[in-house]
């Protein structure tokens, strides 16, 4: 279709004027509302005022401008329907073929701090979207526009052939239909948040853009892409830069969720290798090459190929270390010069550089099943100290508290069933996913060796029996940690006093699946 007449009505002006230019060189009428006509006018480019169009002037605050039939009925009109063609005709109705449109700032609005409810209100956006999704519904005879980064491909089309093409102007509807969906969606959420409905309202609208095609998903025959919350500005793997290395496949991306999330922690430096979005070894230590150093010993087979995460600008002195190993990817919040000249040597190694996930009430975890979602709340919190209660006669040592509350956040990440044996700040043995608690502690107890005598341990939920506490005694292990809870809690207990070893409850359950 001939672009003939175009409608032009942007709350975000970027590169409106060189369009408008544009489109007035192929001999396209202008017709515009206040701000935007202003700035075309301005430019000297020739413009029609939309209330010239209507015959009625934009009132109550400009609520009411474009709600006309002379403007929708030029939108949506059909104009091979004799019967609309003889409508416009009787009532002096002049076709739209082009509306370039884009929406008050609502989000942006709402994500001031002052941010009043009247405020929030006022953006709320009623002509706009009622202009696109007309004109998006027309989308046979009418082109919408509602990205400016679409301009300059509008342009070439006409420049090529004089109008644009059917599957172009179809592409454009679909952008327009997402555009005003993430608008009314933004709007829902935050009268829901108005009306505290809490995290779960009935019905959730989430805005997610995609962010990358992957190669494939957790196996070469899944198709895979991963998609970014729209506008999401925050800390974590979602915006992480990407400065070297090979593209990131989806089980990278999970893996590296879960490394970040990891080190993000501990306040001290700390390093943690994952595989499979478990920790194979993890460490803190008073220098980020101390703290690697320690998590790579944990479990130096496993350690091969995995996901390295660190919770400090990467130095010279840890790149060397983390450049004799064969990893997939490492994320930290920055990488010194010297860092970088000795890790892009690899050039399949993906170095991310991102803040670090900062306690967040507001997550939610997504879990799909066939037709649905399960939403929760995300596991950010960890029991402080001072609400956890020692139930057996003897109090941890100093030493022995500050390896619990370690294993404590580590095994906080391994997936359930969960046994970490932790010393020396690094993990020693880690028995994850196991079908039974009791498997899961062999596992880490087997793992770590000799190294259990003098050692601590962590489950991520209670003992059903006494049999995983008499296995860690047995193995030299001196203190645990456990959340309590079980009908059966008195036998461990009395196991643990029988031989000396300190437990701590944390009433607080740390299951991952």
């Amino acid at each position: 279709m001939k672009i003939k007449r175009a409608l032009l009505s942007v709350s975000d002006k970027t590169g409106i004027v060189e369009f408008a230019k544009a489109l007035h060189s192929f001999g396209v009428e202008l017709v515009s509302t206040g701000g935007t006509m202003k700035v075309i006018k301005e430019a000297g480019i020739p413009v029609t005022y939309v209330s010239e169009i209507t015959g009625f002037p934009e009132i109550m605050d400009g609520r009411v401008k474009t709600l006309n039939p002379y403007i929708h009925g030029g939108i949506l009109a059909i104009r091979d329907n004799p019967a609309h063609r003889a409508a416009m005709t009787e009532h002096n109705i002049t076709g739209i073929d082009l509306v370039a449109v884009n929406l008050y700032p609502f989000r942006q609005t709402v994500a001031k701090p002052d941010v009043t409810l009247n405020d929030a209100v006022e953006n709320i956006d009623i002509g706009g979207p009622a202009m696109i999704r007309a004109a998006a519904k027309n989308f046979q005879y009418v082109t919408v526009v509602v990205n400016p980064e679409r301009y300059g491909e509008i342009i070439a089309q006409l420049t090529a052939g004089g109008e644009v093409e059917f599957k172009n102007r179809m592409a454009l509807a679909q952008e327009a239909y997402s555009h005003t969906a993430a608008y009314d969606a933004y709007i829902s959420r935050y009268l829901s948040g108005q009306l505290d409905q809490g995290l779960f309202p009935e019905t959730m609208h989430m805005v997610y853009e995609k962010a990358q095609d992957l190669r494939y998903g957790e196996n070469p025959h899944q198709a895979a892409a991963f998609y970014r919350e729209q506008y999401y500005n925050g800390p974590g793997v979602a915006n992480a830069k990407q400065l070297s290395g090979k593209e990131l496949s989806f089980n990278n991306i999970v893996d590296v969720e879960a490394a970040y999330a990891l080190v993000a922690e501990f306040a001290e430096p700390a390093a943690a290798i994952i595989k499979h979005t478990n920790p194979c070894g993890t460490g803190i230590g008073t220098t980020l090459a101390a703290a690697y150093n320690k998590a790579y010993q944990a479990d130096p087979l496993s350690a091969y190929g995995g996901i390295i995460a660190l919770n400090r600008e990467v130095d010279k002195e840890t790149a060397q270390l983390i450049s004799e190993l064969f990893a997939e990817a490492v994320i930290a919040p920055a990488f010194s010069p010297e860092a970088l000249g000795i890790l892009t040597q690899k050039k399949n190694v993906r170095l991310l550089a991102a803040a670090l996930p900062e306690p967040d009430s507001t997550r939610l975890d997504v879990k799909s099943v066939a037709g649905g979602v399960l939403l929760q709340q995300a596991d950010m919190t960890t029991a402080p100290q001072d609400t956890m209660k020692v139930i057996t006669k003897r109090q941890p040592t100093a030493s022995e508290w500050e390896q619990l509350l370690f294993a404590w956040k580590v095994v906080k990440h391994v997936k359930s069933n969960a046994i970490v044996i932790a010393n020396d700040n690094k993990t020693l043995g880690v028995g994850a996913g196991q079908m039974n608690r009791v498997g899961a502690a062999g596992i880490a107890l087997t793992q770590a060796g000799e190294q259990t005598k003098g050692a601590v341990l962590a489950s991520d939920a209670f003992f059903p029996f006494a049999d995983t506490v008499k296995a860690a005694i047995e193995a030299g292990i001196t203190a645990i940690i456990q959340p309590g809870g079980s009908v059966h809690d008195e036998d461990s207990i009395k196991a643990a006093d029988e031989q000396g070893i300190a437990m701590v409850f944390t009433g607080m359950r740390h299951f991952k699946h």
